[in-house]
């Protein structure tokens, strides 16, 4: 077993809770994005076992940062959403380097490539703009209730696998976050059960996509990767803080996520 992927999995799954940062750009951030998507294709073959060490330590930190840190992640986006935005700003920008670096971009990006990531980059940047809202929370359960809270679990499951698709921007906008985020702090176990069974469906399919891609067009997919990084850049972005305070605090938690990807940059990257 991979235990280390425990600590992998709370800071995937802690940022899963908050709309607009995603737990595919915290894989990507922690160096295991490729390791990854082998291992949930790999779960689906006759090899299925040998990825057990891998996926159950990470879906035990995932699951334990859902369901003990998403008070305290909604706490801190609700009382000191920029300050918070400020630090998950520094972490991505702090790793790109690293993604440069892996991607050996100084010697195999040509113009394509660079295309190649402006794309991936419009693609997640243009999710700033879209309306997203809480939404009430659904008291009224139906089996329509059902099936829209399943494909809303398939569709925002992309954010565990594509950087910079943040999954709980994904149910913002389709309007089930607060629905959703309710019945994980409630034990809403028929809620959690159909939305997990969509996001479980929704991450297999995701990942044999990009597995395709990563084994056959290996630099432009990760040029579309680094573009996607880059684009949560502007989704994440939280404007610029007036006040002074705001300020000076908004500058240390930036500078904390720049420190922070640095160290993981260290311990996962060399």
């Amino acid at each position: 077993m991979e235990w280390k992927n425990i600590y992998r999995g709370l800071l995937m799954g802690a940022s899963d809770v908050i709309p607009g940062v995603s737990g595919g750009t915290i894989a990507v951030l922690l160096g295991i994005y490729e390791r990854l998507i082998a291992a949930i294709n790999g779960f689906m073959s006759k090899d299925w076992k040998k990825q057990l060490g891998f996926l159950i330590p990470l879906g035990i930190g995932i699951l334990t940062a859902i369901f003990l840190l998403s008070n305290v992640i909604e706490w801190l986006f609700d009382n000191y959403p920029g300050p918070t935005k400020f630090f998950f700003l520094g972490l991505i920008l702090g790793v790109l380097p690293y993604l440069f670096h892996k991607a050996d971009a100084k010697n195999k990006f040509r113009a394509k490539h660079i295309i190649l990531l402006v794309i991936g980059a419009v693609i997640v940047g243009s999710m700033a703009f879209l309306q997203a809202s809480e939404g009430p929370v659904i008291e009224n359960i139906t089996t329509s209730t059902y099936i829209m809270l399943f494909f809303s679990g398939f569709i925002a499951s992309s954010a565990l696998v594509l950087p910079g698709i943040s999954g709980s921007l994904m149910l913002m906008i389709m309007g089930v976050f607060t629905t959703v985020i309710g019945a994980v702090s409630n034990l809403q176990l028929d809620i959690i059960a159909v939305v997990g069974v969509g996001i479980v469906l929704g991450i297999v399919f995701m990942s044999k996509i990009v597995n395709f891609f990563l084994n056959n067009y290996y630099t432009g997919t990760f040029a579309v990767i680094i573009g996607m990084v880059i684009g949560s850049v502007f989704v994440v972005f939280p404007g610029w803080p007036t006040e002074g305070l705001l300020v000076l605090v908004s500058i240390v938690t930036f500078a904390s996520g720049l420190a922070a990807a640095y160290l993981l940059g260290k311990v996962e990257y060399e």
